[in-house]
């Protein structure tokens, strides 16, 4: 049993930080494509793949090593000006990807017995490196790298050849007082794996310094290399006798290592900076205790996560119920003190539990950036089989939400950007005649408003066309023309998320077969979100999706009907007003009441749960509740007040009950049933309907 478990945790360990590389991976080559072509982005790649490498191959799974293996060599000729950065070149690293993503899912199944075929994109790396930079180019790249900068040591002669950013991070190192050095060391003869003690070094060292290049070059040797000696060039805070001392006694391995200075030439970087000088600010960056502790994460098992959490959840409704029993107690006894210690220790206890419960749900945060990672890479690709050019903007990466929700929510999002691509932007030559930008842009914002989390999506194309979802409702006979020709652009907007309903003439791969949208809104009705749209013909079109922050415990509005306790999630609710019965009306057997100069359908909850209503009062609670476009508001007697809930599931024993969503414990052990806002919404609806056609038959 012992070694079925650490074999699966060494699993799930491989296929974490196999998403992880891929991401990075992607990223980069996108990175790559759009021009940015340094030193940094191309070993990121490298540093990816090379990772991969080494995680396949210690799994054992080949076919992953093989095309990792032969993706290092074109990027390594990349890194080295032997090949250019070309469209085909990019292609052929994003083929490489997505067959790295696929043996990643299929080595969940079959290992390393997978039948993915590698060798076509293998064969592809392989004629991508056969390609030569032409003569002009090859000349003005040793220009710029410069000829090999050589310092002597003793009798020793150390060689570095190094790019422009290279030397320009040495004359920096110079300029702001950090010591550049080489430290040589020698790799102990009995390591058996010496390429992999090499790179563990390089790692070593990154920690005390920042390594700008090695020689031989670490990320290139092979695994059964056998080298014994190497040479780092690094920059340091610490000079060479106290890096040596410190890496003579940090380094495992070794049988010696030793530190000496590198000269860098940096007159003409100094004589521009001093003119600067005067008039510059220098900020330092961090130490690095800082960076080492911002980089102490620990992989976590979900499921340890969602057992925390129903523990907190218990905890909170035990909280609330020793409060309002310590309440009662100095009610009652208002001169014993051991009520009043009692009462302190609720106070503490409850201020315990908040934080611990505030803890365990960052704990399950993610930052949104998780979900914004895979639209780059989609818009790109959804781009060119559209010809569309398209500008992605992205902001808000780093605004946390639930794990849960971002998992549910994802699909979504990923029709909405298709929408956007699809129907909203334009082709280049249809923006040109109108005026706009041939290059077209799509903005996905992310951010946090009170308790909740708000994701935009923006585009600048054509905008909805109104009446063209007029006549496909009425094609589609969801509306008829007569009810057409009274809908506000509001209700025309709101008919796109009704199932079958497209605009589109033409069925493609992206669209145009009228499902998706009733989906997108189903998935955020699921979530108590709210989804709205704004558009101008001609200038595009906003989504606009409200999420709550997380689903296991939500804010709720605890308030009385019947002298029955229910809970109503805060996500939901619009606003609450007082009103007179007498400003209440009915049009064909519908309460309604006008708030603000909106009409909005009123409920009785009494009727659908048979209980019978207030005659007495004078004035009646409304509580306006939003359900995706729609807006209804409920009779309520009573107002308690707000209370953090834990969300109780049913049980099967009961099972789904329509209007509700599950229950929570209240402060006095009693329990109150949560609403669910989307169910009472189509619960309604169709009573409404079921009465309206009880009229008509009654009338024929």
């Amino acid at each position: 049993m012992a070694g079925i478990y650490e074999s699966a945790e060494m699993l799930g360990a491989f296929l974490d930080e196999a998403e992880e590389q891929l991401q990075l991976l992607e990223q980069g080559i996108l990175e790559l494509e759009q021009g940015d072509e340094t030193d940094i982005v191309i070993q990121n790649i490298f540093r990816a793949a090379h990772t991969l490498k080494g995680s396949s191959s210690a799994m054992g799974y080949e076919k992953m090593k093989q095309l990792t293996h032969e993706m290092e060599n074109v990027l390594d000729k990349i890194r080295n000006n032997l090949l250019k950065v070309t469209k085909p070149t990019i292609d052929v690293l994003f083929q490489c990807a997505d067959c790295l993503r696929l043996l990643k899912e299929d080595f969940v199944v079959f290992k390393n017995d997978t039948k993915i075929d590698i060798s076509d994109v293998v064969e592809n790396l392989k004629a991508i490196q056969k390609a030569k930079l032409d003569n002009e180019n090859l000349e003005s790249q040793a220009a710029l790298a410069g000829e090999s900068d050589i310092i002597k040591d003793e009798n020793k002669e150390v060689s570095f050849t190094l790019g422009d950013c290279e030397n320009s991070i040495l004359e920096n190192a110079v300029i702001d007082g950090r010591f550049c050095l080489v430290c040589e060391v020698k790799i102990s003869e009995e390591s058996f794996m010496k390429a992999t003690r090499a790179y563990l070094i390089l790692n070593a060292l990154n920690d005390i310094g920042k390594v700008i290049s090695s020689n031989p070059n670490v990320l290139e040797l092979s695994d059964d290399a056998d080298i014994r000696r190497v040479q780092y060039l690094m920059t340091s805070e610490l000079d060479s006798k106290a890096l040596e001392l410190k890496a003579n006694s940090e380094l495992m391995d070794v049988d010696e290592v030793r530190v000496f200075d590198y000269k860098v030439n940096t007159k003409k970087q100094i004589k521009q900076t001093d003119k600067l000088r005067k008039n510059m600010v220098i900020i330092k960056p961090k130490t690095k205790e800082s960076e080492k502790k911002a980089s102490q994460t620990v992989r976590v098992d979900i499921e340890r996560l969602e057992h925390m959490m129903n523990l907190v959840g218990e905890m909170v409704i035990e909280q609330t119920r020793i409060a309002q029993v310590s309440n009662t107690l100095h009610n009652r006894y208002a001169a014993d003190t051991s009520v009043d210690d009692l009462i302190g220790i609720s106070n503490h206890v409850s201020r315990v539990v908040s934080e611990l419960q505030e803890s365990v749900m960052k704990a399950r945060m993610l930052p949104a950036q998780q979900l914004f990672n895979r639209f780059p890479r989609m818009v790109r690709d959804l781009g060119q089989s559209l010809n569309k050019e398209i500008d992605l903007i992205l902001e808000g990466g780093e605004t946390e939400m639930d794990r849960t929700i971002i998992e549910d929510i994802t699909d979504p999002l990923i029709h909405l950007v298709r929408n956007s691509l699809d129907h909203g932007i334009e082709d280049s030559e249809i923006r040109k005649s109108k005026g706009k930008p041939e290059k077209g842009t799509l903005k996905i914002r992310a951010f946090h408003q009170e308790n909740h989390v708000i994701i935009t999506i923006e585009d600048d194309g054509a905008g909805l066309d109104l009446e063209k979802i007029k006549q496909s409702a009425i094609r589609k006979e969801i509306i008829t023309a007569e009810e057409a020709d009274s809908l506000s652009q509001h209700e025309i907007i709101n008919l796109i998320f009704e199932t079958g309903l497209s605009t589109t003439e033409n069925v493609s791969d992206v669209s145009g077969r009228g499902v998706g949208m009733d989906i997108v809104r189903n998935h955020i009705d699921k979530l108590n979100g709210i989804i709205d749209i704004e558009t101008r013909e001609g200038e595009g079109t906003k989504v606009t999706v409200r999420l709550p922050l997380t689903l296991a415990i939500l804010t709720g509005l605890l308030v009385k009907i019947y002298d029955e306790t229910y809970a109503l999630p805060m996500s939901n609710i619009i606003e609450i007003v007082r009103m007179p019965k007498n400003e209440i009306e009915s049009v064909k057997k519908q309460s309604i009441v006008v708030i603000r100069g909106k009409v909005h359908s009123l409920v009785w909850l009494h009727d659908y749960f048979k209980l019978s209503r207030q005659q007495k009062k004078k004035n009646v609670f409304v509580v306006v509740l939003g359900v995706a476009e729609k807006r209804f508001g409920i009779v309520v007697d009573e107002l308690v007040g707000n209370q953090e809930i834990v969300v109780k599931p049913l049980g099967s024993y009961i099972g789904k009950v329509e209007g509700l969503s599950g229950a929570t414990i209240l402060g006095d052990g009693s329990v109150a049933c949560i609403f669910d806002v989307v169910g009472l919404s189509r619960m309604i609806s169709s009573r409404v309907a079921k009465e309206i056609n009880n009229e008509i038959d009654a009338e024929k």
